[in-house]
Formats: C-alpha cells, structure tokens, sequence
C-alpha cells in the first residue's frame, strides 16, 4: 500500500487551478514521482485502491447529495481507455457511467456545443468518466479549423476575433454552474511524449489482436504534433481553476498514470466527507421487531 503521503502528493503534485504560469513543456511525461514498482506491485496496489474507490463510490450512491465528473483527455494511444478499464474495474457499474464524446452527429449539431456534454451530466450520487469532452471543440477544432463550417455556426462566429476567448469563458462558466450544484467537476490530461505514441501505434501494428485500434488517420495526425501541444497549453491555461482543475498525469509509465488517476478520484471524493445515512427512524424504533421477524424459521 503507497503510504499516505504519497498518496497525497500523488493527488496534487500534477494539479492546475490557475494557468497564469502554466507551461506544458513543465510537466515530464515520463515522471513517476521517484516511486519505483514493478508492473506486479503496481496492479496489486490498484487493486487496493479501486476497493477503496469503491466504498467512497456506495457511499456517494447512498447519499445521493453529490456527484462526481472526470473529463478524461489526451492524444492518441494515451491510455484513456485502459486507464477507465483498470480504474472501475471493482466498482459497481450502476454507479459509474462511462460517456464517449466522437464527432457530433446530425442532432447534436442542431444544438450547442455544450448540450451533449451537459445531457451526459450525472445525477446526483454518481460517477461520469468523459472519454473526451467539450474540450475537443477547443483542441481539434482549433487545429482543423474547417471542422467549424461543418456545424451549423453563423458566418459572423467565423469572423469574430474573440470566437476562442468566448468558448473559453464559456467553458469556464459552464463548469462553474456544474459545480455550484455540489458536482465535482475535474479535467484530466494523459500526457505522453511523442517517442510514447509512436512506440504504441507501433506496437498496434505488430499485434494482431491490437491492429483493430490503428486507423489510417494515426500518422496523420501525428503531424499536427506540436499544434496539438499548443492548443491543450492554450486551453489548459484558459480554463483552469480551482472549482474545476486541471490535472497533467505523466502517462508514459501506464502503470503510473492509473495509480495517479485513481487516487485523484478519491482525493476528489472524500472531500464530501461521505458518511453511511442515517436509517429511517421506522426501522430504528421498529429494529427489534423486525430482527424477530426475519429470525423465524419458516414452517416445513
């Protein structure tokens, strides 16, 4: 088990409320904390901790007062989906919902950029993990521009000289709504360095079971590598805050990405201060009673 300050140090030190200083280039992709396991030390202390992430989840069902969002964003072949796959995997999965945000369809685009994100909003005592977000429309909208004239926007948005700085406050605000109704809302960037993905698109190459994941599209995007970077600097350093933070998880080590992402999520959780609701005072006063009741042997 990692000792409690490490576990504390794990759910701040990759923390962003303000991006007046951020620089992305800050944040190594291959840091893990000087913490030194081995991927079998790693996966057991997992699993330790999904247990516990697991009891903070019943709890936040019980009271059904709060809910938690987790924004999860990163470039290709960052680990977001196995990061949700080791992370809920001892959770019970009607309190978890998973949300993958692909390109808009027909409907969704009749409608703003925000109102699939918010429709995808938990209700309260549940957990929502976005696989991608909102934010793409601040990412790779930004880096294909042309993607815009696909979504039904007014011609004078694509003259306006504040578009972006508008979605920002706009994104800012949303959130801040969110979490005015006792929602936790929190943004998460797998970060990999370039050498990292090009080793994983690789290794989907040479694995026949993994050759489903590659899309001709990889290397292309690759290109755009660098306007990538700029464009989460860019955002990152926009819509950070304290109600909604940003955390930039070293995801070269998978091993160490999901041991940050889940003690973030708990670190998230127990400041509810999640404790077992009370029983209704009919079964308090009548506990006795029932206790007699359940304890009979039926006849035979």
């Amino acid at each position: 088990m990692l000792e409690k300050s490490i576990q504390d140090v794990l759910r701040t030190k990759y923390r962003v409320e303000q991006g007046k200083n951020f620089s992305l280039v800050n944040f190594n992709p291959s840091d893990t904390d000087n913490i030194d396991l081995s991927k079998k030390e790693a996966k057991k202390i997992l699993k330790k901790r999904v247990k516990r992430l697991s009891q903070l989840q019943e709890l936040l069902y019980a009271n059904a007062k709060n809910s938690l969002v987790i924004a999860l964003q990163g470039m290709d072949t960052s680990g977001k989906d196995g990061t949700i796959k080791h992370v809920t995997s001892g959770i019970n999965p009607q309190g978890v919902m998973v949300h993958s945000f692909k390109q808009p369809g027909p409907v969704e685009l009749l409608h703003d950029y925000l109102w699939r994100i918010h429709t995808a909003v938990p209700r309260k005592g549940k957990i929502a993990i976005f696989n991608r977000s909102h934010y793409e429309e601040v990412l790779v909208t930004k880096v294909h521009p042309n993607i815009l004239h696909t979504q039904n926007l007014p011609e004078r948005n694509f003259n306006d000289p504040n578009f972006w700085k508008n979605r920002y406050e706009d994104i800012r605000n949303f959130e801040l709504y969110i979490t005015r109704q006792s929602i936790g809302f929190i943004k998460i960037f797998l970060n990999i360095s370039k050498e990292e993905q090009r080793e994983r698109l690789m290794s989907r190459l040479n694995n026949v079971e993994k050759q489903w994941k590659f899309s001709p599209n990889d290397p292309k995007e690759r290109q755009y590598w660098d306007k990538y970077q700029t464009v989460y600097q860019e955002a990152i350093t926009h819509t950070a805050t304290p109600y909604a933070p940003w955390f930039i998880v070293p995801a070269n080590q998978k091993w160490f990405a999901r041991l940050v992402v889940i003690e973030i999520m708990i670190g998230e959780l127990e400041k509810f201060n999640l404790t077992a609701p009370q029983p209704n005072p009919e079964i308090v006063s009548s506990l006795s009673l029932f206790k007699r009741e359940l304890g009979k042997k039926g006849k035979s």
